[in-house]
C-alpha cells in the first residue's frame, strides 16, 4: 500500500468506494475488499449504505483501528445543530465512535459557511473524527473553508479521472496542504474503451482501469477511491502496486482530459472551475 500524508493525516492512497452501492453489495464488497487488502473505506450518508459498510467491516475480520473509514454530511445538514447530530447518526450506523475522515459532501449556499465550519470543527473537537474536509468545493469555497477553520481540513474529495482536468483545484489544495481524494477514478467504466489506456496497460500487463488508477497514484497528494460491485473488479483495482508509468506514458494519459469530461454535475453542484 501507499500513503499520502495530508495536515496530520497519512492516508491510504487507495480507497474503496462505496458510492451508488445498495447495501447488500455495499456489506459483501467492504467485506471483500478489506480480505483483499484495502484498508480505505468510503462511504455517506447519502449513500444510504452506511450500516451496511459497518457490516462488511465486521465481516471482514480486519480491525476497526486498522481501517480509515471516511463518511460525509449531506449538505441538507449544514447547519448548526443539524451537523452534530448528523455526524451522531454516521457513528451510531457505522457501528463506531469515531470516523476517521469527516467530510461535507456538498456545499449549501442557504446557509453561511462560517457556520458550517465552526460545526465541522466541533464535531472534531468532541472526538466524532480525527480528521474533517470537504467534497465538492471549488477553489473559491475551498479558500473561505480553510479561512473559516480552526483545524486543518485534510482533504477535498471531488471528481478525478483522465477526461477531467482538475488542474486549479489541486493547485489551491497544493497551497493548503491538502489533498484529492478522487471519485469517479474509472469515469464510471470509460476507461475501459480507452484505446491509449489500452495500448499503456499491454506494455504493463495490466487492464485501461488499473492504468488510470497507477495515475491517479503518481499524482502528488492525490487518492483514489474505485468501487464496484464484482470481487473481481474490486480485487483487479487493488493490484496497481507493482508497476510505474514513465513520464510519456503519464502525459499521454493526461492529454485524454477534455471540456465535457465531467460525469457528476446535480443541479445543486457550485459553478465548477472548469
Amino acid at each position: 500500500m501507499e500513503y499520502v500524508t495530508a495536515n496530520g493525516a497519512t492516508i491510504p492512497a487507495l480507497g474503496f468506494g462505496t458510492f451508488q452501492l445498495p447495501p447488500e453489495d455495499a456489506e459483501a464488497m467492504t467485506a471483500h475488499a478489506l480480505k483483499t487488502g484495502y484498508r480505505h473505506v468510503d462511504t455517506a450518508q447519502m449513500y444510504e449504505n452506511e450500516a451496511a459498510v459497518a457490516s462488511g467491516i465486521r465481516q471482514s475480520g480486519v480491525a476497526r483501528a486498522d481501517i480509515f473509514l471516511t463518511t460525509k454530511i449531506p449538505p441538507q445538514d449544514a447547519a448548526e445543530g443539524d451537523l452534530q447530530r448528523a455526524a451522531e447518526q454516521s457513528l451510531r450506523q457505522l457501528d463506531t465512535d469515531q470516523v476517521d475522515l469527516l467530510l461535507l459532501h456538498w456545499p449549501n449556499p442557504d446557509v453561511p459557511l462560517a457556520e458550517t465550519m465552526a460545526a465541522l470543527n466541533e464535531v472534531r473537537e468532541q472526538g466524532m473524527a480525527r480528521h474533517i474536509g470537504v467534497s465538492n468545493f471549488t477553489t473559491t469555497l475551498l479558500a473561505e473553508a480553510v479561512a473559516q477553520s480552526s483545524a486543518p481540513l485534510v482533504v477535498n474529495q471531488v471528481e478525478y479521472h483522465p477526461y477531467l482536468s482538475q488542474a486549479p483545484v489541486r493547485s489551491k489544495l497544493a497551497e493548503h496542504g491538502m489533498a484529492l481524494t478522487a471519485y469517479c477514478p474509472l469515469a464510471q467504466g470509460q476507461v475501459f474503451e480507452d484505446a491509449t489506456l489500452e495500448r499503456i496497460g499491454a506494455a504493463h500487463g495490466k487492464n485501461p482501469g488499473q492504468v488510470a488508477l497507477r495515475w491517479l497514484l503518481q499524482q502528488e497528494q492525490v487518492i483514489a477511491i474505485p468501487r464496484s460491485s464484482k470481487a473481481a473488479h474490486v480485487a483487479s483495482n487493488f493490484d496497481v502496486f507493482d508497476f510505474e508509468l514513465d513520464d510519456a506514458e503519464m502525459a499521454a494519459i493526461s492529454a485524454l482530459q477534455r471540456a465535457d469530461g465531467r460525469i457528476v454535475s446535480p443541479t445543486f453542484a457550485p459553478v465548477w472551475d472548469n
